[in-house]
């Protein structure tokens, strides 16, 4: 549709490779739909929008999904590479993860069951959906003129119910394990780097925490820490010709909770809060072991942190990188909120809850698709030519600094321009038109519903 930048055509054509001439096709025609529609992303709406350029009976399309041989894991792989070689190609890789519910109407719908909504729900009010429940990791990048960072999704499961997992004949999981999988997998794709992945209190399980301590040379967890935890010393040298079964701990540490109480007034810090500014803050700090009947000992720093500035409420955190700086745990911690946003971004700009997949294989691709869509779009954007990716379209009081909603109509607005007044543009009645009238038709074909 549009002379697209040369890194998105090297990238798309690399996502080529993985389908049938016939298949990528149409892949590719709901892909192109799919970035410029506004509205609800059913594969009918996407066929629509092609209109004349589609080809082939419209059951063709859905089979794209449903029926046709691709691999989503592969595709992830090839844009995960290219993000990071454009975003963060040295440093320590930053990772976000957390689960977030799509709702879907109907019965018979593959994986669906009745889930905690954590947008809906607040401590005195429990609200739940029946939908799907996915479990995404991002990557958080620095995008030009944005003032915070970006939560990019890369890799994403969904998680089923006990009885959904039963009915489809897989062993259950929770969303921790789904996370544990997902980050194996990152590590397996980017060996040589080094990450910190920071995930809510869902994620703060032993199990997760073992296994980021397990590839400690590579991996880091940072993310809520319960005050009453049982901490130990590691166990003690066995002595020569000590008998009897080895110590699996050493002496019984206080929890975080009862340090806390014991004292006083903590180390003040200036960190970077929620929303791009800063907090003045107070905390208290220690390390021990984490201890689990069964489950080993997981090394760890906990800090406390109370807010001086605001009125947020005390929290607990934890790092399995025992040296890892307080200050550090605090900002990567709090760094963790730009996942709320793109699930926002998602939910209002690419029609997150609005598919209609039932079947195994539509499910398990489409949505997973949409999140990377997101991502997608962030990188085409970055390629676009600097005056186009200073422009802030879509306006608000206080705003200062572009959002996705800006990413994206800055994609459609050159998509449109490029295929609606092509430069040079040959004699005909457009050459009439008047910039101002140009801008006009352009916003009204770019700029959200």
């Amino acid at each position: 549709m549009a002379r697209i930048p040369d890194a998105v055509q090297t990238l798309l054509a690399s996502f080529s490779e993985d389908f049938a001439p016939s298949v990528w096709q149409r892949f590719l025609s709901l892909l192109t739909a799919a970035v410029m529609v506004r509205g609800k992303r059913t594969v009918w709406r996407l066929i629509r929008w092609s209109g004349d350029r589609s080809s082939g009976h419209f059951s063709s399309y859905h089979r794209v999904f449903s029926h046709r041989r691709w691999s989503s894991l592969s595709l992830a792989k090839r844009l995960a590479v290219a993000v990071v070689e454009r975003f963060a190609s040295e440093g320590v890789l930053e990772l976000a993860g957390d689960d977030t519910v799509s709702q879907h109407r109907g019965e018979h719908v593959y994986g669906k069951g009745c889930h905690r909504d954590a947008v809906r729900s607040s401590h005195q009010h429990l609200v739940h959906r029946w939908g799907h429940k996915w479990v995404v990791l991002a990557l958080r990048v620095q995008v030009t003129g944005a003032t915070r960072t970006w939560a990019l999704p890369l890799l994403v499961a969904l998680y089923r119910t006990k009885k959904e997992s039963l009915k489809a004949g897989v062993i259950h999981k929770t969303p921790p394990q789904l996370m544990r999988g997902l980050l194996a997998i990152w590590l397996r794709w980017f060996p040589q780097r080094k990450t910190v992945f920071a995930g809510d209190g869902g994620f703060a399980s032993h199990e997760l925490a073992a296994f980021a301590s397990r590839h400690s040379n590579r991996l880091t967890l940072v993310s809520k820490f319960p005050p009453d935890a049982v901490l130990h010393d590691p166990p003690p040298h066995r002595k020569p010709g000590q008998n009897g079964r080895p110590r699996v701990v050493g002496t019984r540490l206080p929890s975080p909770r009862d340090v806390v109480a014991s004292h006083k007034h903590g180390k003040r810090l200036t960190v970077k809060w929620y929303g791009g500014g800063t907090r003045r803050i107070e905390v208290i700090t220690g390390t021990g072991h984490w201890y689990r009947q069964g489950q080993g000992l997981v090394p760890l720093r906990w800090i406390h942190v109370r807010d001086l500035t605001g009125s947020h409420r005390d929290e607990y955190f934890f790092s399995t990188a025992v040296r890892m700086s307080v200050k550090r745990i605090v900002e990567a911690f709090v760094g963790r909120w730009d996942i709320e946003v793109t699930f926002e971004e998602m939910r209002e700009h690419l029609g997150l809850e609005t598919t209609r997949g039932r079947c195994r294989n539509t499910v398990l691709r489409v949505e997973p698709c949409l999140f990377c869509l997101y991502t997608l779009v962030v990188y085409w954007f970055d390629h676009l030519p600097r005056s186009n990716r200073e422009t802030i379209h879509v306006d608000w009081a206080g705003k200062t600094s572009i959002t996705f909603s800006d990413a994206l109509t800055s994609v459609r607005y050159n998509a449109w321009d490029d295929y609606l007044f092509p430069h040079p543009m040959p004699r005909n009645s457009v050459e009439k038109l008047t910039a101002r009238r140009k801008k006009a038709i352009l916003n009204a074909l770019a700029l959200p519903a």
